[in-house]
Order: structure tokens, then sequence, then C-alpha cells
């Protein structure tokens, strides 16, 4: 196995809710249709988008490619197994590109405190 690439992202969520109290735009933009039913449900919205703008930005980083020229952030959604721990699951461009620098495997670190959310993606080849 060896490590092909990291990203570490963080967000200020007060600056997540100043987006939210103008509009839904950045979470119809951030977050996949399965996200948005989720985001709908959750007490405190800006602090569950600012998770995913993180680990989004955070996984883009680590794939070296960035938002934009045909990958967006909804080719990517965040999803959790039973025990809770996130999983990345990938696809159109984004996939491809990961697919061609070889990854197999992806790891995300996920959290937040009062003022901040913050993320880490791992990816692995081999």
């Amino acid at each position: 196995m060896a490590i092909i690439g990291i990203g570490t992202d963080i967000v200020e969520i007060a600056r997540i809710q100043v987006q939210l109290d103008k509009s839904l735009r950045l979470a119809e933009r951030v977050l996949t249709e399965n996200e948005l039913m989720e985001f709908e449900k959750q007490k405190f919205k800006a602090r569950f988008l600012a998770k995913r703008f993180a680990a989004k930005e955070a996984m883009v980083k680590a794939a070296g490619c960035g938002i934009g020229q045909g990958i967006g952030f909804t080719q990517m959604e965040i999803r959790h197994f039973d025990s809770g721990q996130p999983y990345l699951f990938l696809s159109g461009n984004l996939l491809t590109h990961c697919q061609s620098m070889g990854m197999t495997s992806s790891y995300i670190s996920i959290a937040d405190e009062q003022r901040y959310a913050v993320a880490t993606v791992v990816l692995e080849r081999g």
C-alpha cells in the first residue's frame, strides 16, 4: 500500500451560516440529493453543511484536482457505515480521475467543534 494523496480542509461554521441565511444555493451546489435529504432533517444545518464542504474540499485536495473543469461537489457523497464511520462514495469524472491515479482505498475523518469543521482525506494505491 502506498499513500498517493492527503488533503485537509477547515471551514468556519459561521461563514456557512451567513450563506444559509441568504439562500440554500450553497447547500444545493455542495450536497447530493441524498445529502440534501439528510440536511433537511438536521437541527444544526450550518454545522452539517460545513462538515460536508470541508470533507469534499479535502477529497479534491487529496486527489490533486480541485473543483471545476468537469469535477463538482456532487460527484462525491459522504456516507456512513453502520458503526457511524464516514466513507466517500465517488462518481463521474472524480471517480475516473481517482481510478487513473490508481486509487484503491480512501479514508476520511471529519470533526467539528463550536466554531470550525475540519476534514482529512487519505488516498491509497495497492
